[in-house]
């Protein structure tokens, strides 16, 4: 079963007839958010279906930007805290995956992606944080590695982080973004940021495992994929 309609939602669509597992993906789809009711919202879905599915294995989509320093003190990243910890009080089989930035094909113009991607386009301008840095996995890797921990039991009753084991800079990434498209992107840098110091130890000896290779090249393989100028 999969709660949700979005991009994290449909990664996980080989569950949706699974009656053994639900996936909660029907958050907040915007980190940015600061109206309580959106939290509310996502508050009120996450207490029914822990009431309703005792009997199921529970799989939380949670945030890595509990890690980054600027973000650390957001409503939205204080709001994941706390449906982390009603899981965790309210029941006994779970998962809790605290996922970084996702590559995937979505409309969701809240992503770090289709944000930095939309305004190169355009030639909208827009600020750079020149000190921070982001964590991107594409969605099918994020979605194989839950998914093998999840068929396989590994790591339940735990919150595991799921990304990439190693951060861009996000001048980086525009760059990359900026090749693709061949549009320069409209930007002033700032001196803001901070660089999320993400464990994922337990899930590094999966990758091999499921030919994951986060080398040199990943980066620019993974945002071709799903972003090119024949989207202009």
């Amino acid at each position: 079963m999969v709660a949700g309609s979005g991009l994290v939602a449909g990664g996980f669509k080989k569950y949706a007839d699974n009656n053994h597992v639900l996936i909660f993906a029907s958050g907040v789809s915007n980190s940015a958010n600061i109206n309580i009711a959106e939290f509310e919202r996502e508050k009120t879905l996450l207490q029914n279906a822990l009431d309703e599915h005792q009997e199921k294995t529970f799989v939380y989509l949670s945030t890595c930007s509990v890690y980054d320093a600027s973000l650390q003190n957001s409503a939205y990243v204080i709001h994941k805290l706390a449906m982390e910890a009603m899981i965790r009080e309210e029941h006994g089989n779970y998962h809790i995956f605290r996922v970084s930035n996702l590559a995937g094909k979505t409309n969701n113009p809240h992503t770090v992606l289709n944000f930095f991607y939309r305004h190169i386009v355009s030639g909208t301008f827009f600020y750079v944080w020149k000190n921070a840095s982001r964590n991107i996995i594409d969605i099918d890797h994020a979605v194989a590695v839950c998914s093998y921990m999840i068929d396989e039991k590994k790591f339940r009753n735990e919150v595991t982080n799921i990304a990439n084991p190693v951060n861009y800079p996000v001048a980086a990434i525009i760059e990359a973004l900026e090749n693709i498209s061949g549009k320069n992107g409209n930007f002033e840098l700032v001196d803001k940021g901070s660089n999320p110091d993400i464990n994922t130890y337990n899930v590094q000896q999966l990758f091999p495992l499921l030919h994951i290779n986060f080398d040199k090249a990943y980066l620019t393989r993974t945002l071709k994929k799903y972003y090119s100028a024949n989207d202009l």
